[in-house]
């Protein structure tokens, strides 16, 4: 069976909308009306992102341009793990090592230039679909 605290949080995630209350000893709780200063950043912060500074993801943050860094950046974090695999499956070969260091390059060559398209496009989908939204 399920605690109070248990019962007040799964009731809490049930309303629709949040609303900020305060408990009284008893265990009653009080609605009060949210706080100024947490609606005008909100406002402030969706303003700014609809001024046009890009395409915004459905949590509200902006997506960044296709960038040769970032790609390059999930490059490096990705050979690792390809030359694992390719470690793992080229055991039977004679010369591991220059099989592994090839076999990862040739899979980064298709990998780096197969990420920044995603990326492009991915980018130019979400820019489309927003200035769609604002056009109506």
């Amino acid at each position: 069976m399920p605690s109070r605290k248990q019962r007040r949080r799964r009731d809490k995630l049930k309303r629709h909308e949040y609303e900020y209350v305060i408990e009284t000893e008893t265990g009653e709780e009080i609605a009060v009306e949210r706080p100024r200063e947490l609606e005008k950043d909100k406002e402030g912060r969706n303003g700014r992102a609809q001024q046009g500074r890009g395409p915004i993801d459905r949590r509200g943050r902006a997506i960044p341009e296709p960038s040769l860094k970032r790609v390059l950046r999930r490059g490096a974090i990705f050979a690792p793990v390809i030359a694992v695999l390719t470690y793992v499956i080229s055991q039977d070969s004679g010369n591991v090592a220059g099989t592994v260091v090839f076999n990862t390059v040739l899979l980064l060559a298709f990998f780096l230039p197969f990420s920044y398209m995603v990326d492009v496009f991915v980018y130019r989908m979400m820019k489309r679909r927003q200035e769609r939204e604002r056009g109506r």
